[in-house]
């Protein structure tokens, strides 16, 4: 604001940050700045890593509660990507890329597939699809011969006939090349209640009008992620041992965008010569490594050749680290911490952790992060994997951490360089989380409560809001335990807290 006189108020980062505390999130706050522009005009756009571009600063954890393929397929939908997780097979693992890569529209149905041989005993075996598909053999990579549309078997009066003598023999299809506006355009202009998807042969998915109005009655989607090769971007978690080589060969055969070093702590002889590795083998991969907290353990790392760093240790909500090891740090020191060191050589920097509401992720951005990773507050989604199941009358699903005692006899031991160990130690625990819905709607509306809170530091940008931290002009303080009450809601007898 020009003319304005200066005032000294509230700390800068750097001091408030070196005054040997370990501060989270909710202990600090962000004193408001000067808005000269509206909300809609922030820019959320940002990198991942070096080569990798975002429209939104959203990842999604590598944890086999959080991130299969439904859940990429909708970040790379939204404009932010998801990282698949290794506790699984590395052959799964790529399937899971695979899928994910082959999708265009911003959602997995789940086709029904039967061949002409066969017959439909009940109205159930079409589940929730408008019709089954009959393919040669009656799998998805078969070729594609017609359809039996739900409504149509209905009315028949044999449905113990086979397939063969009632089908339409018409494969109704679209390229899976097609990106949502152009199947929904196919849909109108020959005005069909669903077609299915096809690559090289093989059904992808089956869109319907009904899904189309569905998608359409959502928040706007934003510009999707897509690479070079015009699929959705992804990315694949792999450790750090040598058996790690093979599915490194997996992923990136499968077309991963990019690799995650998933690790606890790493800041490891293990991952600087796996990052060596990598830049080695395929010098065109962007790898990224940690997870890291402090400036020494980041320096190591970019000097090993990383693209990108992770930060954070024990700041999960499912996470025990801190606690069993003694070791870690707050999430808002070691952000700061991190990406003032990431920021001299270029190197963007992933907050992971701690994010339970908007405000944290506008913190995390604000504190030097280019993107947030996200566990707990995408679990629970429509899209995460698992099953809702009831508990006292409300719906949940699972969502471990990766450190504890179940994650580990899948095989994430290797993330805690526990392995080897004769003796296994959780550094995580089994939980559940709330039905939340599909990240399809949560995630815009988070995305527009960031850009507000960015205006509110009068921040129009990411690179923006790191500008006006280094420069001193924004300004923290420390919140006390009743700032921290007050700022929440409190004094009420009851009430009904709904973000949107």
């Amino acid at each position: 604001m020009d003319g304005a006189p200066v005032i000294d108020d509230g700390f800068t980062a750097e001091r408030l940050f070196n005054q040997g505390y370990s501060y989270t999130y909710d202990d600090v706050i962000f004193l408001p700045h000067y808005i000269d522009f509206p909300a809609d005009s922030v820019q959320l756009g940002t990198k991942l890593s070096r080569n990798i571009h975002l429209s939104i600063p959203c990842v999604a954890s590598p944890m086999d509660t959080v991130t299969e393929s439904s859940m990429a397929v909708a970040m790379a939908s939204l404009g932010g990507i998801g990282i698949v997780h290794s506790n699984s097979s590395p052959s799964d693992q790529a399937a899971h890329i695979r899928f994910t890569k082959s999708r265009r529209i911003p959602f997995v149905s789940d086709p029904i597939f039967k061949s002409p041989s066969d017959s439909i005993g009940s109205v159930d075996e079409f589940a929730a699809s408008p019709c089954v598909l009959v393919t040669e053999s009656g799998r998805a990579n078969s070729k594609l011969l017609g359809y039996v549309s739900k409504s149509d078997w209905v009315h028949l009066s044999d449905k113990e006939s086979r397939i063969s003598n009632y089908m339409v023999n018409s494969p109704v299809s679209v390229p899976a090349s097609y990106d949502f506006e152009r199947v929904a355009g196919y849909l109108a202009a020959e005005k069909r209640d669903f077609v299915a998807t096809v690559n090289d042969g093989e059904v992808v998915d089956v869109v319907t009008a009904a899904d189309v109005e569905r998608i359409r009655g959502l928040p706007r989607l934003g510009v999707p992620s897509v690479g070079a090769d015009g699929e959705f971007m992804v990315g694949a978690a792999i450790g750090t041992r040598e058996q790690d080589k093979e599915r490194l060969e997996h992923v990136v055969k499968a077309g991963a965008n990019v690799v995650v070093l998933d690790s606890s702590q790493g800041n490891s002889s293990y991952q600087i010569d796996m990052i060596k590795y990598v830049k080695r083998t395929y010098p065109e991969l962007d790898v990224i490594g940690g997870n890291v907290v402090t400036a020494y353990q980041a320096h190591n790392l970019i000097q090993a050749g990383v693209d990108g760093l992770r930060v954070g240790m024990g700041s999960g909500s499912i996470c025990t680290t801190q606690e069993v090891c003694a070791v870690g740090r707050g999430q808002a020191t070691a952000v700061y911490k991190v990406s003032s060191i990431a920021e001299q050589s270029g190197v963007p920097v992933i907050a992971d952790g701690g994010i339970s509401n908007s405000g944290h992720i506008v913190k995390a951005l604000v504190l030097g992060a280019s993107t947030v990773m996200m566990g707990s507050f995408l679990a629970g989604s429509n899209e995460a994997p698992g099953a809702y199941e009831y508990q006292d009358g409300r719906r949940i699903k699972k969502y471990r951490g990766m450190g504890s005692l179940e994650a580990m006899t899948k095989g994430s031991d290797a993330r805690y360089l526990g392995d080897t160990a004769k003796l296994k130690i959780a550094q995580g625990v089994v939980g559940a989380v709330a039905d939340k819905g599909s990240v399809f709607k949560f995630i815009p509306y988070s995305m527009q409560a960031v850009k507000q809170g960015l205006q509110d530091l009068g921040a129009s940008s990411l690179q923006s809001a790191h500008d006006l931290l280094r420069s001193r002009v924004l300004r923290l303080e420390v919140r006390t335990g009743a700032a921290q009450v007050e700022g929440g809601v409190h004094g009420l007898v009851s009430y009904e807290k709904k973000s949107f």
